[in-house]
């Protein structure tokens, strides 16, 4: 059952990311990806509270956590987890890994899609 819990917040997390794609894609007419930080920033805020929920005040049991937080927000953003993470590694005392963890998440994502889009370029 806990695969299904997954599967159904990644369901939801996707059409949610692709309605707010098609709804904010005319505002800036594709000039400015406001839909990524629309989710970005919705996802972040919102696992932040479950997490909450969940982990500290015990309001929700297991399978939501694995609904919403791994099935929804996952699909919906992965930046979500990326910024409860780091915030974690922080108040579990590790500062510089959280940092490190920031800086190499970003360096390393940006340079791995550059380096993807490079090779793809000349060998596709």
């Amino acid at each position: 059952m806990q695969w299904l819990a997954v599967a159904l917040g990644g369901a939801l997390g996707a059409v949610l990311r692709h309605l707010v794609s098609i709804w904010s894609f005319p505002v800036f007419e594709g000039r400015f990806p406001l839909g990524t930080i629309i989710v970005n920033l919705t996802g972040s805020f919102l696992i932040g509270i479950v997490y909450v929920l969940i982990a500290h005040r015990a309001m929700l049991g297991e399978e939501w956590r694995l609904l919403l937080m791994t099935g929804m927000f996952g699909a919906l953003t992965t930046f979500s987890t990326f910024s409860l993470e780091s915030l974690i590694l922080w108040h579990n005392g590790q500062p510089l890994v959280a940092i490190g963890y920031i800086v190499g998440s970003l360096v390393g994502c940006l340079l791995a899609t550059a380096a993807a889009v490079a090779l793809a370029t000349r060998y596709f």
